[in-house]
């Protein structure tokens, strides 16, 4: 996907900088702008990868981005949950039609996983944002859909709050997302 190969350009010294530039990295290679004064529900991007749970980058269909959660199918989401105003200001078109978003990792570590990603947007996630376990949280990676690892960093302060980033590998424990974080190499040496 054009997302996994914007992804590949990003080396491990430019995900180890100051956060909010790693934080904007991710952003561009996910094709989303960084709108932190809009307001949430119009495109407002402040809190994709700065909470435990807005770190799935999904790309999706046209079709699929208004999509509700209306059903209530997926545990601890808003029945209202129309993301799809946000997502056409957000996204940047030059990657496709159907936009990107930060969404919700709740219900991920279920197989198959039952999150707003896959279930709402019947997607599959570009990448995971996964706080490693290995060096008290201080490294991250990025994982394909299939828990494959696709990138990784040691950003510096300021970053999430520690409990934020501890939350995040909680909610991924006991699933295929979990295992390059718990595996992760965290020398820049080789890089």
């Amino acid at each position: 996907t054009a997302v996994h190969a914007r992804v590949a350009t990003l080396s491990r010294a430019e995900l180890s900088g100051a956060w909010p530039d790693v934080r904007r990295k991710l952003l561009w290679a996910g094709g989303l702008r960084d709108l932190e004064d809009a307001r949430p529900g119009e495109g407002y991007t402040g809190h994709a990868f700065n909470d435990y749970n807005h770190c799935d980058l999904t790309c999706m269909l046209g079709d699929v981005q208004d999509e509700s959660n209306a059903n209530g199918d997926i545990v601890g989401i808003s029945k209202r949950n129309l993301l799809g105003p946000g997502i056409r200001v957000a996204s940047d078109p030059s990657l496709g039609p159907g936009g990107s978003w930060s969404t919700c990792t709740n219900g991920c570590a279920s197989d198959p996983p039952r999150d707003v990603a896959h279930v709402q947007f019947q997607a599959k996630i570009a990448f995971k944002l996964v706080w490693s376990p290995v060096d008290d949280y201080a490294s991250f990676c990025l994982v394909d859909d299939d828990g494959a690892l696709l990138a990784s960093g040691t950003p510096t302060p300021p970053l999430p709050s520690l409990q934020q980033r501890r939350m995040n590998f909680d909610i991924v424990r006991n699933s295929k997302y979990a295992t390059a974080a718990e595996h992760l190499q965290t020398s820049t040496a080789a890089e």
